[in-house]
């Protein structure tokens, strides 16, 4: 699998696998396209919202009357649609949020905004579309906190919590379903509770992460709904996540990360707390297509490259715009260890440094590199806008260290 910026590869858009017996689930984030657009130019950030912008569970909130039809009327109106851009994997996306304060802070999941190079959002209630920037994500939770700009007086989502969800309340979910620019609500149950899913991207790559303590319901989740509220008479209980491929033999199942885990890491990153598993802001990036695993041999990342996507072309061009016409080089640096750079991103630190694809880089800041992960994981302690020094190796063996600004990335 190819990245687009240094770190791990990204999720494709497509169909959807069923579950299997370790309840494989398909992650429904995004309707995909090929379409390539503009350079990616992230809109300056604002501070902090700060931990206080994220409300808490609620046990005390009216119950939402009026049955399923009820519970839509209250929640809609705190909905968003919201569309990315995936430019270096050429492709765009949809997906759903709930809006969190007047100020236009919306949760939705990681998946949703993963590998995005630019993000709007419409709300449901007034129709008017917002651009919107990452606060921060968590990838093993599928968590975002994305905030809308210039936004205000916009209508919330009423908060519920978890800890009241019991099997067999009647939940309702809300979301973009399949991408078609609409919310649309799917009634069902509660059908089991803290369930452990393994969930795997849409199109069958190899991407997959594992998510605990989520809600499972019959309320068919589909492709667009993911960000968006599963809902009782309580208020929201869930936010919409995974849902399987039905089969004769298989009932439709839907999964919803807990609202109180998605608010508990949602205050972290409002709060600029971060982790191992919380990046605040956008991660940093140079502008390489690298491979992904541990081998250190950039011949061999060379060969799995190969395998996955159809072998190498005639000629190496200088730099890309996207991974749609990425090959693999045919001439690869003379060195036995470090990261092969498939191809750079036209415009970018690397392609301005004259990186290309079929040099290697053999180490950053003077710590020696070896594999794409080794890579990644060097370059995931820095952030945007500070000054790195390279080491790499051209296909001609010529051995260079220049110094490069990392620049603000797609979240990963």
């Amino acid at each position: 699998m190819i990245d687009g910026g240094f770190g791990a590869p990204p999720r494709r858009r497509g169909s959807g696998n069923a579950l299997t017996h370790t309840i494989m689930a398909v992650l429904g984030a995004a309707i995909a396209t090929g379409l390539l657009l503009a350079f990616y130019t992230p809109a300056a950030g604002s501070s902090l919202p700060g931990m206080g912008a994220v409300p808490g569970p609620s046990s005390s909130a009216a119950p939402l009357t009026g049955g399923e039809r009820g519970i839509v009327t209250k929640v809609k109106p705190g909905l968003v649609i919201i569309n990315t851009t995936l430019q270096y994997d050429s492709e765009v996306a949809a997906g759903t949020g709930m809006v969190l304060n007047a100020d236009g802070l919306v949760l939705t999941n990681n998946h949703v905004i993963e590998d995005s190079t630019a993000i709007s959002a419409t709300v449901v209630s007034t129709g008017k579309t917002y651009p919107a920037t990452v606060v921060g994500y968590d990838e093993t939770g599928d968590v975002a906190l994305i905030q809308l700009q210039h936004a205000s007086g916009l209508a919330t989502v009423p908060i519920g919590n978890s800890v009241s969800a019991k099997v067999g309340n009647t939940v309702v979910a809300l979301g973009n379903a399949e991408g078609q620019g609409s919310i649309t609500a799917t009634a069902g149950q509660v059908t089991e509770l803290n369930q452990t899913i393994t969930a795997s991207d849409e199109g069958g790559s190899t991407a997959s992460e594992t998510l605990n303590g989520m809600i499972q319901t019959n309320a068919d989740i589909v492709p667009g709904d993911s960000g968006g509220p599963l809902a009782s008479s309580a208020g929201v209980i869930g936010m919409d996540t995974a849902g399987n491929d039905p089969s004769d033999q298989q009932a439709s199942a839907g999964f919803a990360i807990p609202i109180d885990t998605a608010l508990a890491v949602a205050r972290q990153i409002a709060g600029g707390r971060a982790s191992s598993v919380i990046t605040i802001g956008y991660p940093p990036f140079v502008g390489i297509f690298i491979g992904s695993g541990s081998s250190k041999s950039p011949q061999a990342q060379a060969q799995q490259e190969g395998q996955q996507n159809g072998g190498g072309g005639g000629g190496t061009p200088t730099c890309y715009t996207s991974n749609s016409d990425l090959t693999v080089p045919s001439t690869i640096a003379p060195v036995n260890s470090g990261t092969l750079i498939i191809g750079t991103i036209c415009g970018s630190a690397a392609a301005s440094a004259g990186l290309t694809g079929g040099a290697v880089i053999t180490a950053v800041n003077g710590q020696a590199v070896g594999s794409p992960d080794d890579l990644a994981g060097i370059l995931s302690r820095f952030r945007p806008g500070e000054t790195i020094s390279v080491t790499w190796v051209s296909p001609s063996g010529q051995r260079t260290t220049s110094s490069l600004r990392l620049t603000a990335g797609p979240p990963q």
